[in-house]
């Protein structure tokens, strides 16, 4: 299950028709009309929204001011195996990334630039930690998130013939040195903490740098991620 707190998040969720098991509502908090109608909709939905007393849902929510409603959802995990470059043409790849904030504002860059998911690798982070679903501000329900070990996401890479494009402070081409980005691609960014190891990069076609004009040597990870999908949407060439 995952937590769902908000009322855009809530409403994205119902529009993508997610897998909702009960909702939380505090009629004196929630004073928005548009909330008091999806509780409405939801109900006649068949989903279980349960009143509160503002008490009550202060010592369950999870925001220092919260909206007055929430929602339990079930998760949603996609098979990798159910993933190719028909329904899945570029996406990004993250190795062990540390930060669950990271992760939702990633996939929120995923939904702004029209790629087609995010596969997590290696990963310790909780996809749907309440941290990173209100960062993903309702884009975990639109898009396929999918985890897998390096070795199994290298396989099936090669199998679907990916390109794939490697991001590191030292990398030996900036990001717009590329005049074309070839689908299906996938961008791999490595943890916060360590970047990609020499193997991981090993696999991977090109290995971008953004530019530094600055002292300061690296941007934080869902920074750096923006600016190379956006670079990189810019100079998108469908396959063929």
């Amino acid at each position: 299950m995952l937590l769902i707190e908000g009322i855009q998040h809530i409403g994205s969720a119902m529009e993508a028709a997610a897998p909702l098991q009960a909702v939380y509502y505090a009629p004196d908090l929630l004073t928005s009309p548009y909330a008091l109608e999806l509780v409405r909709q939801l109900s006649e939905r068949g989903v279980p929204c349960h009143a509160t007393s503002a008490e009550v849902f202060f010592s369950i929510a999870e925001k220092e001011n919260p909206q007055g409603i929430l929602a339990i959802a079930q998760q949603s995990l996609t098979p990798l195996t159910k993933l190719n470059p028909v329904n899945f043409p570029w996406g990004v790849a993250l190795v062990s990334p540390q930060d669950p904030g990271n992760v939702g504002s990633i996939l929120r860059t995923i939904d702004a630039v029209g790629a087609s998911g995010l596969l997590l690798l290696e990963s310790s982070v909780d996809p749907y930690h309440p941290q990173a679903v209100r960062a993903g501000m309702g884009a975990h329900f639109w898009y396929p998130i999918a985890t897998a070990s390096f070795d199994q996401f290298v396989q099936w890479a090669r199998k679907h013939h990916y390109h794939l494009y490697g991001s590191s402070a030292r990398g030996e081409r900036e990001v717009k040195q590329v005049e074309a980005y070839h689908c299906p691609l996938i961008v791999m960014l490595g943890s916060e903490r360590e970047g990609l190891s020499a193997e991981q990069k090993s696999v991977c076609e090109v290995v971008l740098r953004l530019p530094m004009r600055g002292r300061i040597s690296s941007l934080n990870l869902s920074v750096a991620a923006g600016v190379l999908l956006y670079a990189i949407s810019e100079r998108l060439k469908p396959e063929t």
